[in-house]
């Protein structure tokens, strides 16, 4: 691979526990001559120093802001407020190109510093599709946890687990009543998790994608009591659901699980709730009669840390091996400037 140096951050989000890069892949990254730093992380499901011993260096949590300005700095989810202006080359998932609130200050904040966004969501090949992706495991846990909630298990706050507890969870009992289940987006990588999560709890669920949402039979849709969104939209379509939907008396959905989580997005399919859900508060009461429970966890699949991680890890590694000007990254870059000219800011030469 060329000389890079990456640069593996601390997550500032207290309920983050994967990490793009795990430590058996950092040793890949190192025997390829790249150097790898990666910041200690309390919360990462992988100890700090397991990717020591793999020969990365080490530096205190939130050092990315001082790291060498050539250093690519990779990580997930959201920066910290500060510092105002960013200068660095950044991977990780942006959500500023559907202008989701904070957006448009997101990317002042490179444009400003002369810093530039590669966006994980939109690191695809030359059709499109995407090559990285927690898709699944958001999908197979959306769907995992509006089981339980449906059927009155799903406890409070929400702790990190593995997929052989959980399958055990979504086992049905003695006494659980049968429900019917709509997976939308259900051919997806997330709509796919959804299904298996379903089929794992002893349900078949409906599945929709392109041509049943594409001409929505929204009646058959409130006649589920379990929906589990996987729909990723790129463009403006109808929505799935109004508010008008939730006060029909004869709605059979009981529970709502949006794993897009679109919030506050033009682009949002279930523009019925205002503010997602989190660990401490997954389920939230939409109405009351008949009721309707709503989840939307924007970082679904840090609840299973290690088994998320070690697979998108695994999709990465080899465009890190290759991370360059040209391909998947210069798509991602294009992509970046794209959103900037629409905002009307112009990033400072690198």
């Amino acid at each position: 691979m060329t000389d890079v140096h990456l640069w593996l951050r601390h997550e500032v989000r207290g309920t983050e526990r994967r990490t793009p890069i795990v430590p058996r892949d950092a040793r890949r990254l190192v025997e390829s001559g790249a150097v790898l730093t990666v910041e200690e992380s309390p919360q990462r499901i992988f100890p700090v120093a397991e990717y020591e011993a793999v020969g990365c260096r080490v530096a205190p949590a939130g050092s990315w802001v001082s790291a060498p300005r050539a250093a690519v700095v990779v990580g997930l989810k959201e920066l910290p407020d500060e510092p105002p202006g960013l200068t660095h080359r950044h991977v990780f998932f942006g959500h500023a190109y559907k202008r989701q609130p904070g957006a448009a200050d997101l990317l002042r904040r490179f444009a400003a510093g002369g810093g530039r966004l590669y966006d994980l969501e939109y690191l695809v090949d030359d059709t499109g599709r995407r090559l990285t992706a927690f898709g699944f495991w958001a999908g197979y846990l959306g769907a995992a946890l509006a089981v339980l909630r449906h059927r009155g298990r799903l406890a409070a706050p929400l702790t990190p687990t593995t997929r052989d507890e959980l399958d055990q969870a979504l086992r049905p009992a003695a006494g659980d009543a049968e429900f019917t289940a709509l997976v939308t987006g259900a051919l997806g990588r997330s709509g796919r998790g959804a299904r298996t999560a379903f089929a794992a709890a002893g349900v078949e669920p409906t599945a929709w994608d392109l041509a049943e949402t594409g001409n929505l039979d929204r009646r058959a849709l409130l006649g589920h009591d379990v929906m589990v969104n996987a729909v990723l939209a790129t463009s403006p379509v109808p929505p799935f659901l109004r508010e008008r939907d939730l006060d029909d008396p004869a709605r059979r959905l009981r529970t709502l699980c949006d794993v897009t989580c679109d919030v506050g997005s033009p682009l949002n399919v279930l523009p019925v709730y205002d503010r997602t859900t989190d660990w401490d508060e997954p389920a939230r009461r939409l109405r009351e009669d008949p009721p309707l429970d709503l989840i939307a966890i924007d970082n679904l699949p840090s609840l299973l840390p290690e088994e998320s991680s070690t697979d998108f890890s695994a999709a990465l590694l080899p465009l890190l091996l290759e991370f360059g000007a040209g391909g998947p990254w210069g798509r991602c870059l294009d992509r970046f400037h794209q959103a900037c000219r629409e905002l009307g800011v112009e990033p400072r030469e690198a």
